[in-house]
């Protein structure tokens, strides 16, 4: 049997513990406890969440690695044309972890209405292009389907619509400059709104209007097999940069690859710091917790003096004596992180499902209301390290045991 649990255990269970002077300590130690682990829980679901919505909505305009022609890969027109007919396309095996890859183009436009007019960039897609992630932003209208002949159908953004005064269903005309000629007349394209779409992006909402690639290819003279670039989609954004530099290997010479981090690294730099954020807010309510644990174990070992006294009398060693309050601590320390997970997992719960907290100002963050991300192994690894961290921070006032005396404990009242 061990000892020092078995006593832990009593002291526990026993009914002077919940009337004894600690109780109020104890129960204040009980809720930092809690209380931090709801703001860890929380600080963690919301850092990794945003995180994680804002790359997805940069990913879906641009896919995770592009691979432009070495005089593309500053602009964002497509100016040289790269082929089709490579080793890597439609169907990139030749690197693990790459889930779909497709050929667009873009080019830079003017829409004119009887009213305003606006600066855009036409991105032209395929038959292949993923649509996934756009349902997600879709509005209005439905998404246009370029899979059969030749078509006027494009996708533009609530921004854009609102500037333009325009809706689905309606008509527009667009003017784009000849790259062969600047004197001559531009060239001019009559398009109709299938759709609207919303990602909160307005950066790239007040830009790109979607439309068939062909357009693109036949306003720049370009054959069928002509592209601007490929985007290429991971299954995981952690393996970014290596996946990066495999795809560049097994790319011809004239071709270089970008990764979204590279195009956008303003955004990737500020997202970055969720994570000191994450570190700071953990790091501060382990230092609080921990110190209402010292302080309610320093009141424990006052308040059983005698037994501690009785006990070295009886000759239990040190650290026995200690091992008792430190079991004590952690079954403490143990309600505290019940508590805090069921009302911390809770509140995570309550926001993935119906999203009641919402940004101030969506503009600042990309995104209308808070997202919530965490996994099972981030909450026992976070629960397994506040434990472990708070009794090692219990280890150095338990050391106040060993100077106590069994006569004077004794006589201690």
């Amino acid at each position: 049997m061990n000892l020092e649990y078995f006593i832990a255990k009593r002291l526990i269970k026993g009914k002077e513990h919940k009337i004894s002077i600690s109780a109020p300590i104890i129960k204040i130690a009980i809720a930092a406890i809690a209380i931090g682990v709801v703001m860890m829980l929380v600080a963690i679901a919301t850092g990794l969440g945003l995180k994680e919505k804002i790359r997805e909505k940069i990913t879906a305009f641009n896919g995770h690695v592009q691979i432009y022609n070495y005089d593309n890969n500053n602009s964002e027109v497509s100016v040289v044309p790269v082929s089709t007919n490579q080793e890597f396309y439609p169907d990139f095996n030749m690197v693990d972890g790459i889930v779909h890859i497709q050929a667009v183009a873009t080019k830079a436009g003017i829409i004119r209405t009887e009213e305003t007019f606006e600066g855009i960039i036409a991105k032209g897609v395929g038959t292949e292009y993923n649509w996934e992630p756009f349902k997600e932003f879709l509005i209005d209208g439905v998404l246009p389907d370029y899979s059969g002949e030749l078509n006027s159908d494009v996708l533009i953004s609530r921004i854009m619509a609102s500037r333009l005064n325009l809706k689905v269903g309606d008509s527009f005309f667009t003017f784009f400059l000849r790259d062969d000629a600047a004197d001559k007349i531009p060239n001019q394209r009559k398009f109709t709104i299938t759709g609207i779409f919303d990602s909160g992006f307005e950066e790239i909402d007040g830009l790109y209007i979607f439309t068939d690639i062909r357009h693109i290819q036949r306003m720049n003279k370009w054959k069928d097999t002509e592209v601007g670039n490929f985007e290429i989609f991971l299954n995981s954004f952690d393996d970014i940069d290596q996946k990066a530099n495999e795809i560049y290997g097994e790319t011809v010479a004239s071709l270089d690859t970008k990764t979204i981090k590279d195009k956008y690294y303003k955004i990737f730099e500020w997202i970055g710091l969720f994570d000191f954020n994450i570190a700071l807010i953990i790091g501060i309510m382990i230092i609080v917790g921990g110190i209402n644990m010292i302080t309610a174990l320093l009141v424990l070992i006052l308040e059983r003096t005698p037994m501690i006294g009785i006990l070295k009398a009886l000759g239990t060693t040190n650290w026995s004596i200690r091992k008792v309050f430190l079991y004590n601590a952690a079954y403490l320390i143990a309600v505290g992180l019940f508590w805090g997970n069921l009302i911390g997992l809770g509140i995570i719960f309550i926001q993935e499902k119906f999203r009641v907290f919402k940004f101030p100002n969506p503009k600042e963050y990309y995104i209308e209301y808070i997202p919530v991300s965490i996994d099972l192994w981030t909450i026992l690894l976070l629960n397994a390290g506040v434990l472990f961290l708070c009794l090692l921070m219990l280890l150095i006032p338990s050391y106040i045991i060993t100077k106590i005396t069994p006569v004077k404990a004794i006589r201690f009242e």
